[in-house]
């Protein structure tokens, strides 16, 4: 399909910078394809009232790290200041990461990460440039190593917030604990699956008094997520890897929900995606550990999923195609205009929509 069906208007003022205080208090739309009136304007807090005792939960348990590392370059008397964005560690001691600017960066290149060169409680951490893509990808081998590497990051890192956001604000410490969701625990991603980011543990406990269950799957969100499709046509546009994992017990329990005639309801694009990439052509999930590059344009056959809650993302992103291939273009295109008119709040600080399916043949 033409990239550019997906394109839409957005003012720069309805970007969030600041989520919703608290979690639960974003705003919810709510879209159902088959319903004669397709739209409706709801609150987070109504979501155990608008799903079914039965109903089951997907959640995505992925931690970002603080991912963005800023820098001095040293290539003999010359410096250059040193933007990069780790984004897959490769072994113990060495990243793949992006750079601004990488037309800077030359294999051989040494980087002093941290504030003017400043040392952590580990010792200073430095870095070599081993190789340099045309996109601006790096790979840096590290001076410390695994565990010391990751305290360092840790302690001299911070979170890796979108660039519709970063190009508007610095990340700070409120970012450590707003961008990352209540439950993460499976440390790996350079993004947040921004959806779980309006479940506080009072929403929580209310979805389990309604009898809806929670699941937890892990997919490492990487900066993929963020790009717009640059070809004409989405058949030129190849997805970045993410490695998921579903377990056994979730693989099975999800089944049975299913056979209960109860809605899978995926938190998230990256859990819609997960589960997707682990179905087998009957619709049954099994246990899944590996990489996924699942790129889902309106025509796919959804096999899991009944049900997405999701925010509101970028024109021409792979994840508008996903939301318009669950619930139709034109429905898509409909509820983004009445969004944008209502003042919602769009992208990662953003707030919701839960889609219900499109009629399918």
């Amino acid at each position: 399909m033409r990239t550019d069906l997906f394109d839409f208007h957005l003012p720069d003022w309805l970007i969030a910078l600041r989520p919703a205080s608290p979690r639960d208090a974003a705003r919810l739309l709510v879209v159902d394809p088959r319903a004669p009136d397709q739209l409706a304007d709801k609150m987070m807090t109504d979501l155990p009232a608008l799903l079914a005792p039965g109903d089951a939960l997907v959640f995505n348990d992925t931690r970002v790290i603080p991912a963005s590392l800023k820098g001095v370059r040293t290539r003999g008397e010359a410096t250059a200041q040193i933007a990069v964005t780790l984004i897959e560690r490769l072994d113990d001691h060495r990243w793949q990461a992006l750079a601004r600017p990488a037309k800077r960066l030359e294999p051989g290149d040494r980087i002093v990460f941290g504030e003017g060169g400043n040392t952590c409680a580990l010792g200073t951490l430095d870095a070599t440039v081993e190789a340099r893509g045309a996109d601006g990808e790096v790979t840096l081998a590290f001076d410390l190593s695994w565990p010391a590497l990751h305290d360092a990051i840790e302690a001299l890192g911070a979170m890796p917030l979108p660039p519709y956001i970063a190009a508007r604000r610095p990340a700070d410490d409120q970012d450590r604990s707003d961008y990352q969701t209540t439950f993460a625990r499976e440390e790996g991603a350079v993004a947040a699956p921004t959806a779980g980011l309006h479940f506080s543990e009072a929403l929580m406990q209310a979805l389990d008094a309604r009898g809806i269950s929670r699941h937890f799957v892990t997919l490492h969100v990487g900066p993929g997520t963020f790009l717009p499709v640059r070809a004409e046509d989405t058949s030129g546009h190849k997805m970045h890897a993410e490695h998921g994992e579903i377990s056994e017990i979730v693989a099975a329990d999800l089944n049975a929900v299913k056979a209960r005639g109860g809605n899978v309801v995926a938190v998230g694009t990256t859990s819609l995606r997960l589960l997707e990439s682990a179905a087998d052509a009957g619709g049954r999930l099994v246990p899944f550990s590996a990489e996924t590059d699942i790129f889902i344009t309106p025509g796919y056959r959804f096999r899991v999923v009944d049900r997405l809650l999701t925010n509101f993302h970028l024109p021409r992103s792979t994840l508008f195609m996903l939301v318009a291939a669950f619930s139709g273009l034109e429905t898509m295109q409909r509820a983004y205009a009445h969004a944008v008119e209502e003042r919602y709040r769009f992208y990662s600080y953003g707030d919701a929509c839960l889609l219900g399916p499109a009629e399918r043949e």
